[in-house]
């Protein structure tokens, strides 16, 4: 994980906070990280990366590793989550979703797949609605690609920062 993050610096991010979760029970593991495009400091984009490792899956890869030969890959079916979560502040002009959505689509590409997910809220009935907005991207991580050292977050990462700059060049219009 921390190379990760440093990864993640190498590609024109800040990184603000870390945190690792063990859960006593199952032992899985869980890592994130609170971070921004470095010029963006101070808001008004947050971006949240997380990390889920399941030790049955961990397990279950050692085992495929140890009975390989030497000259054999092991399976490309081990697999963990990384998630990317990027949080605007509530917008008083909110962009067209299925605009927004179809734009990010072409810059997240097949490789870091966009959900876009908007929230209305009222403080009081007699208040208008303040509308949030939440870009999700969910991206297997392969153990065999880690493993043989194929696994390449450049890409992933680059999208991520491209993502991060298309919402920063709007986020000015949709806050005023």
């Amino acid at each position: 994980m921390a190379l990760l993050k440093d990864h993640a610096i190498d590609h024109g991010f800040h990184v603000h906070d870390e945190r690792h979760f063990v859960e006593t029970y199952s032992l899985q593991q869980a890592w994130e990280i609170d971070l921004h495009p470095e010029m963006a400091c101070g808001g008004p984009l947050d971006v949240h990366m997380s990390l889920e490792v399941e030790p049955r899956v961990l397990l279950a890869f050692e085992d495929a590793v140890v009975d390989l030969p030497d000259t054999e890959d092991p399976p490309d079916a081990f697999q963990f989550p990384l998630a990317l979560n990027w949080g605007l502040p509530p917008l008083p002009h909110s962009p067209d979703l299925l605009i927004l959505a179809t734009e990010l689509a072409g810059i997240g590409g097949a490789e870091l797949p966009l959900e876009i997910q908007a929230l209305d809220s009222i403080a009081m009935v007699t208040d208008a609605p303040a509308r949030s907005l939440a870009i999700t991207a969910r991206v297997p991580l392969s153990l065999a690609r880690i493993f043989t050292g194929e696994e390449r977050l450049c890409e992933l990462l680059d999208r991520a920062q491209a993502v991060s700059e298309f919402l920063l060049d709007r986020v000015p219009s949709w806050l005023d």
